[in-house]
């Protein structure tokens, strides 16, 4: 062989080393490559500085302005069209023009919608929560999925299965229940719709999903005197029956992508340097596989807040040891664990777990290769019709009727000549927190859609009254008046929720569309939960005129409306009710639609019987049982009864509902499966739709056990004189406990079983006996 061969051959060995090089470096963007091995080939080509960018978050619109790429960035609070926009010139830069290539995983908040001007605007969590309808939200979900992954949005910071326990606390109207059973169904149902089905996203999220995130983890929603963020008293066994419950079943049931902790602490340890939760419990005992997402600011927290760290490196030292994958919303701490895997005071390895988390989601969720967002898309899929009818559908089925005494609902057009419209939030639309607007041009308020609903024929009489926070009682008298002009008068009192959220997002009272103050949303809890201002009092003024009253409330919390129970003939619970509430509300009042919300909390006396919930236990009513009143003292209270003003499960409807022939497959039974059902008939003259609760009691348990807990729901569709039998099945793991040694295991001994219209109105019942096999 000459030389020019020689040469020849060694400079064709060259360029195919070089090119097997360049082959091997591209591994983890061939999207035919299991996703581990994507991951394990990326990791390795990282240095430790982009490790720890991987770790951290950045708005949108900064992404191209810096060297460092960031693992996450986030949506601005602007119309969904200008995402989309900024969002495919940031994975653009982020896929094209830094070293890697590794694109951003781009957020949004998409409680109730996507957070964003121009989307439709469901109804908040908690009117979610009283439809008790999980095929409803699953499908509302995957319409926020279609809506915001147009605009290029990956993940969604959503959604809470916190359990609402104490109305004082301002985010309530962010949850689904009291109850763990039913949030962890709305909610699983919920992640479901927006990332598929769990066979699907076990391998990748589908086209036009996001991936979701639980929050907050864990105990968030019962803290000390109901104030946000205030630590939260409970032991291991509460939280595990409680608030652990719903979590553990969106990441087995649904393969929920991210779990955001939360900022509270439990018996003196902060969610985010918590090894026990989120190592411990989320990914040894549940086998969770996605990654941590902190709450904003909350890693800052373990120094600048609760004080368990001395500073930055401290802190970011705790979280990352804890199990927190990535620190959000800005890299104020996570930057210092570069030079502390240098000087040997965490492991590069612990660096390596949290990346190679962040990096499969990337890569199931298909950021490597799908195309950029697209306004076109946009355009098509956002705000369309269909999904304007399903925000609408929502809330008809969220609407609770309370009371309706003398059949006052529905009203009848043909005998009415003239309504009143009265109370501040009639001719306001009020959405409720992580809401992009209240201008009431976005939706349909009240007052509109009796209007709609009516014509021509019937006079409307409108007079705001007073405003939902002020003491001015000037409006009162035009109130009055158009009372007095009407048969009857529909009165709409509530609250405001703060908009965009997020401590310290929200705009300030007069600097939005509303002038009131905000009295719901995050960082906004009461003392008081009766009536806010003098809303009690304009509904006192207009209940001297004589005329009827249907009092609606549209606010985030539940209420202690005693006076109005024992004074007001018709009740409505209607929430935030979203972008078509005045529609759906409007349509209950006059029968076009049959209520069928049930309620989702127990309403309390008072705040002074807080806490009030359906599912206590054997001792919580006290041991006197004299209930006493201001005319005749007793015990357990002096001055009144610790029952619920509302119960758990409670609803009315304008049909009736009679339950028969409860059957069980067996008396006895161990580790095998059992069936119970019940047969359900409409009795009454128009179709309506009945939720059909199905409840157990331990009644003999080694650790005390609730008196009653939900375990099973459905809600039908029943026509006149149609009856349907209802069934359930039961693993004998429904019926267990967290024993004295933290065992959970199911105990032999009898079992109430009971089918329920509510917590309180149980309609049939049987016993059954567990027995436990060795």
């Amino acid at each position: 062989m000459n030389r020019k061969d020689l040469l020849s051959v060694l400079f064709g060995m060259v360029i195919v080393f070089v090119l097997g090089m360049e082959v091997q470096a591209q591994v983890y963007k061939d999207p035919k490559v299991p996703v581990e091995e994507r991951v394990k080939d990326l990791l390795q080509c990282m240095t430790l500085e982009e490790k720890v960018e991987q770790m951290s978050m950045t708005g949108i619109g900064n992404f191209d302005k810096t060297q460092a790429v960031y693992g996450i960035c986030e949506s601005p609070f602007e119309e969904l069209e200008h995402v989309a926009t900024l969002s495919a010139k940031a994975k653009k830069h982020a896929r094209e023009n830094t070293r890697l290539g590794i694109p951003p995983i781009q957020i949004a908040e998409c409680l109730h919608g996507v957070l964003a001007y121009g989307a439709t605007i469901y109804p908040q969590a908690i009117a979610q929560g009283s439809t008790w309808n999980p095929q409803l939200i699953e499908k509302m979900a995957a319409t926020i999925a279609i809506e915001a992954s147009s605009a290029g949005i990956d993940q969604a910071l959503s959604p809470l299965f916190d359990l609402i326990r104490d109305p004082r606390y301002g985010r309530n109207e962010e949850c689904y229940a009291e109850d763990p059973y039913l949030v962890g169904v709305m909610g699983s149902a919920f992640v479901t719709g927006m990332q598929g089905k769990p066979e699907q996203t076990r391998t990748g999220i589908p086209v036009g999903k996001l991936m979701c995130t639980a929050k907050h983890f864990a105990g968030y929603s019962v803290p000390w005197a109901g104030i946000n963020l205030a630590p939260a008293s409970m032991g291991e066994r509460e939280l595990r029956t409680l608030h652990f419950t719903p979590f553990e079943m969106v990441v087995k049931d649904a393969n929920v992508y991210s779990v955001m902790p939360s900022y509270n602490e439990v018996d003196g340890v902060p969610a985010h340097a918590n090894d026990f939760l989120l190592n411990k419990v989320l990914r040894d005992e549940w086998g969770f596989e996605g990654y941590v997402f902190s709450d904003y600011g909350s890693v800052s927290h373990l120094y600048n807040f609760h004080n368990i760290a001395k500073d930055r490196p401290e802190a970011a030292m705790r979280a990352v040891e804890a199990g927190v994958d990535l620190e959000a919303a800005r890299p104020h701490v996570y930057p210092h664990l570069v030079q502390l895997v240098k000087d040997g005071k965490v492991s590069e390895k612990l660096i390596d777990m949290a990346v190679s988390r962040i990096l499969a989601a990337k890569f199931k969720a298909g950021l490597f290769e799908k195309p950029y967002a697209d306004i076109k898309n946009v355009q098509k899929n956002v705000h369309t019709s269909e999904h304007v009818a399903l925000a609408r559908q929502i809330a008809e089925e969220s609407v609770i009727l309370l009371q309706n005494e003398n059949n006052l609902l529905p009203l009848n057009k043909s005998t009415l000549k003239s309504i009143a419209v009265v109370g501040p939030n009639a001719d306001q639309v009020q959405y409720g927190d992580y809401s992009y607007t209240r201008d009431n041009k976005s939706g349909v308020t009240i007052l509109e859609g009796i209007k709609k609903t009516v014509g021509e024929k019937i006079k409307i009489n409108y007079a705001k009254g007073c405003g939902i926070t002020d003491l001015s009682k000037d409006g009162f008298r035009e109130a009055i008046k158009a009372a007095q002009e009407s048969d009857v008068i529909v009165t709409v009192l509530g609250e405001t929720s703060v908009i965009l959220s997020g401590l310290g997002w929200g705009k300030g009272p007069g600097e939005g569309e509303i002038q009131d103050p905000f009295t719901t949303g995050e960082g906004y809890d009461l003392t008081d939960i009766n009536p806010i201002g003098v809303q009690r009092e304009l509904l006192q003024a207009l209940k001297e005129t004589g005329k009827p009253i249907i009092l609606v409330l549209v606010h985030g919390r539940p209420w202690s409306i005693k006076w109005e129970k024992e004074n007001i003939p018709a009740i409505l619970e209607g929430w935030y009710p979203g972008e078509q509430g005045g529609n759906a509300i409007a349509d209950i009042l006059f029968g076009n639609v049959n209520p069928s919300g049930r309620l989702n909390a127990t309403f309390p006396q008072s705040v002074g019987h807080i806490p009030v919930f359906y599912d206590y236990k054997p001792s919580a009513k006290g041991i006197n049982r004299e209930p006493g009143t201001p005319e005749k003292p007793g015990r357990d209270y002096v001055f009144s009864s610790p029952d619920p003003l509302f119960p758990f499960g409670f609803g009315l409807s304008y049909t009736t509902f009679e339950y028969s022939d409860m059957q069980v497959s067996k008396k006895k039974f161990g580790k095998e499966d059992i069936q119970v059902s019940v047969n359900i008939t409409n009795t009454g003259k128009r179709r309506g739709k009945e939720v059909v609760q199905f409840y157990i009691n331990d009644k003999v348990s080694t650790v005390t056990t609730p008196v009653i807990t939900l375990k099973r729901f459905e809600k039908i569709d029943l026509n006149p004189g149609e009856s349907k039998r209802v069934s359930f099945n039961l693993s004998y793991k429904d019926l267990g406990l967290w024993n004295s040694q933290m065992q959970f295991v199911t105990e032999h001994g009898e079992f109430e079983f009971m089918f329920g219209k509510s917590a309180e109105d149980i309609k049939c019942k049987d016993t059954v006996e567990f027995v436990s096999m060795p």
